[in-house]
């Protein structure tokens, strides 16, 4: 096993320079009302800016991110910078990437975990396995929320005419993470075009148990210094011009380097710490 759990070796055109992160103990309970007012989320350290996909050049919306942990859940909380602040799709599992939306990837062992989220607090999630696994003798063969023949799938190499040298995995779509809560919170006033907003903060909570398909064996919750590769993004449907934008602006945390959130060797590296943040500084 590898560092982060991945036991694949990309090609060298997948060199970028991921990000670091040190996710400390949450201080206390977390409520999570998208308004990341807590002690915990006022200590937490911030993310460095989002920057383009591709290019890595700065985003003209101010987008970071934080993370903290305890015994029960992983949690998220981003502080995004918008003057019109809009959403329209309500119905869990649409598709929200084609509006503005914010992103998390949690990758591991063959495996990685998508989850997506507009202002509306409308949800897409796909659990993802490398097909080159899903076979006899894999962790999770078998199991029937992971079998193609009945389950709704997607079938992806790359994305944006990138293909991961790695080829093709299975998206699995009917696939829930048990226990998440999520929440957004708006400085302003949606889907009111007339009024200029200052932006909107998501909040979530991924419980543990939810990511032992991901996991590999690892230790959930972590253990003191265990690394994660996790990447979290903001895609952007209205350009600086108030244009519609196709395909939509995309941010990360650390540039990929094509058009394709799909990339779990260069997700940043994310260690837990067991120091509590109000202690970390």
């Amino acid at each position: 096993m590898g560092q982060g759990g991945l036991v694949y070796n990309p090609l060298a055109r997948h060199r970028q320079k991921p990000e670091r992160y040190t996710c400390y103990r949450a201080a206390g309970p977390i409520a999570v009302d998208g308004k990341l007012d807590s002690r915990s989320w006022r200590m937490a350290p911030k993310s460095t800016p989002f920057v383009d996909i591709v290019t890595g050049q700065p985003a003209w919306f101010d987008s970071r991110v934080a993370l903290l942990w305890d015994d029960e859940n992983l949690y998220f909380g981003f502080w995004l910078e918008e003057t019109d602040v809009w959403g329209t799709l309500t119905r869990r599992d649409s598709k929200v990437w084609e509006e503005n939306d914010v992103e998390v990837f949690i990758a591991g062992t063959d495996t990685y975990y998508e989850f997506e989220i507009n202002a509306l607090n409308t949800v897409y999630e796909v659990f993802w396995i490398w097909k080159d696994v899903l076979k006899p003798g894999f962790r999770l063969y078998g199991r029937p929320e992971f079998d193609p023949a009945t389950q709704r799938t997607l079938v992806l190499d790359g994305v944006g005419g990138h293909v991961h040298p790695r080829g093709e995995r299975w998206g699995f779509l009917d696939w829930d993470y048990p226990g998440l809560r999520t929440a957004v919170h708006v400085d302003g006033t949606i889907n009111q075009r007339a009024h200029r907003d200052r932006g909107w903060t998501v909040e979530l909570a991924f419980p543990w148990q939810g990511l032992a398909g991901i996991a590999g064996g690892r230790s959930l919750p972590p253990k003191n210094g265990d690394v994660w590769r996790i990447d979290c993004s903001r895609f952007e449907k209205i350009g600086r011009n108030h244009e519609v934008l196709d395909p939509c602006a995309g941010w990360t945390w650390n540039r990929h380097g094509h058009y394709d959130s799909h990339i779990p060797e260069i997700f940043p590296y994310v260690t837990f710490s067991t120091m509590r943040v109000d202690e970390a500084r």
